[in-house]
């Protein structure tokens, strides 16, 4: 890419231009929403493996799989379940990460095309900014609750301890990030490995269905046990790009970061989610941590150190992933400060929401996919067919002149039109309640009114009035 191309397609704040960031681990990343330049582009393919590999060895997978109890599924239809929604989801999420390679610029900037700059306000302030501080409250309520559990020490400190260890990761940005995935990988590894061993000989298979288990639904729970793990990957399909935007753009690492990330995303989810059916199958509580702790009896310290340490793993990407969503939103504030109010932000939520968490999560996972999935297929879609490939299509996304497009009314058309299938303690569509046996079947629904919207208007005159983008056009 020529030096006036990449002034071009500049951040707002600054040009993207070399700082000689290349694979230090001891420099704070300098980039934030800029497009990296080629001088900066370094790394291989295989990184994403481990780093979605270290990221799904957590235990909220395990939390999501424990539920197959309440829905009285018996191992083998849940198991089928976590593979069909692992296998489906992490395809579309290498799909993305392959993006990231090709354009440069996280994926929530990618938005900006198909929505316009105002247009990708709601869906980022919303599904990102919302969701990395969710999410990192998320895991820092598992970490701290086994901290806590094993040394007597408060909730609140032990979660302070975790979130300030991830806070530091994250100001120092990308390449620390890729390095420490690789090395928890390692470690997660056998101490998951460790878990699954004593799972296996102190457990039980249950290949029988209750029908007296409190969520008994028949297809209908196992349609919300599979939606589960589909909306797992779905609320990291914003963030996706982000780490796989400084791989050289070769066809090659397109290829290899699509097909590494999917493979990181669906042995973990598969993992962690059939751990979780052997857990919940074996359980006297409803406490997935509580039941761990049981479960590994004199190894119960083992067991809370590998929870407390995988929740590092995940936070680094919440953390990170948020603090670019507040700066596509067009805050003016550096990537590092953004970090640290991300922070802040998930500790407070970590400390209210502590109590009551299997409810809360399995609400927050839901709701965030809802709008994530038909945000994703405008994406897709504008990647494909809306020519976001040429060199004009990349800088359009600096442009902040553009206010709406007909993308937004496509994600919101989504959104909107999928409502009467939602399933949530706070809002149950009607649809979804006359038809309990349909399970929750919100996603698909709102992906495919999104895309067909899309498909009807992104031949139509622009909103903003600016010349439609035509195949090869770099001027």
């Amino acid at each position: 890419m020529t030096t006036e191309t990449q002034r071009s397609v500049a951040s707002e704040d600054s040009l993207a231009e070399d700082r000689g960031y290349r694979n230090s681990l001891t420099k704070i990343e300098p980039y934030g929403i800029e497009h990296i330049p080629d001088v900066e582009r370094h790394g291989k393919p295989s990184s994403q493996f481990f780093l979605w590999f270290a990221a799904g060895m957590n235990f909220p997978i395990v939390v999501l799989g424990f539920s197959a109890t309440y829905f009285g599924l018996p191992f083998w239809s849940a198991a089928l379940a976590i593979l069909a929604a692992g296998l489906i989801a992490a395809t579309i999420m290498g799909y993305l990460s392959g993006m990231g390679v090709r354009l440069g610029v996280p994926q929530q900037m990618q938005a900006r095309g198909p929505l316009g700059f105002l247009g990708n306000l709601l869906p980022v302030a919303y599904v990102n900014v919302f969701a990395g501080i969710g999410w990192a409250a998320v895991t820092v309520i598992l970490g701290g609750q086994a901290i806590a559990l094993l040394s007597g020490m408060p909730f609140w400190v032990s979660a302070l301890i975790l979130m300030l260890l991830q806070l530091g990761v994250a100001v120092m940005g990308y390449n620390l990030i890729h390095f420490l995935q690789r090395v928890l990988s390692i470690i997660l590894f056998a101490g998951f490995v460790f878990i699954t061993v004593v799972a296996l000989a102190q457990g039980k298979i249950v290949n029988s269905v209750n029908e007296s288990a409190e969520g008994f639904a028949g297809i209908g729970g196992w349609v919300i046990f599979f939606g589960y793990f589909m909306s797992f990957i779905i609320a990291w399909m914003p963030f996706a790009s982000d780490y796989s935007r400084y791989l050289p753009n070769t066809s090659a690492n397109r290829r290899g970061a699509g097909v590494f990330t999917m493979l990181g995303n669906f042995v973990t989810l598969s993992w962690m989610g059939i751990l979780g059916v052997l857990l919940g199958a074996t359980a006297t509580t409803d406490d997935a941590i509580g039941a761990l702790k049981d479960l590994m009896g004199p190894w119960a310290i083992v067991g809370m150190g590998i929870v407390a340490l995988s929740s590092f793993t995940q936070n680094f990407l919440n953390v990170y992933g948020g603090a670019i969503s507040i700066q596509t939103m067009g805050v003016p504030v550096k990537r590092h400060t953004a970090v640290v109010f991300i922070c802040a932000a998930s500790y407070l939520v970590a400390l209210w929401g502590q109590t009551g968490f299997n409810d809360g999560f399995t609400v927050f996972l839901n709701l965030t996919a809802y709008f994530v999935a038909p945000y994703v297929m405008v994406l897709i879609c504008d990647y494909v067919l809306g020519n976001r490939r040429s060199e004009r299509g990349l800088r359009e996304l600096f442009d902040k002149s553009r206010k709406v497009e007909w993308g937004f009314v496509a994600w919101a058309a989504g959104v909107l039109g999928s409502t009467p299938f939602w399933i949530s303690s706070l809002y149950t569509g009607p649809i979804a309640a006359a038809n309990p046996q349909l399970g929750d079947l919100t996603f698909y629904v709102g992906a495919a009114i999104a895309a067909a919207v899309y498909l009807v208007t992104y031949r139509l005159p622009r909103l903003s009035r600016r010349p439609a983008l035509t195949a090869g056009q770099d001027a």
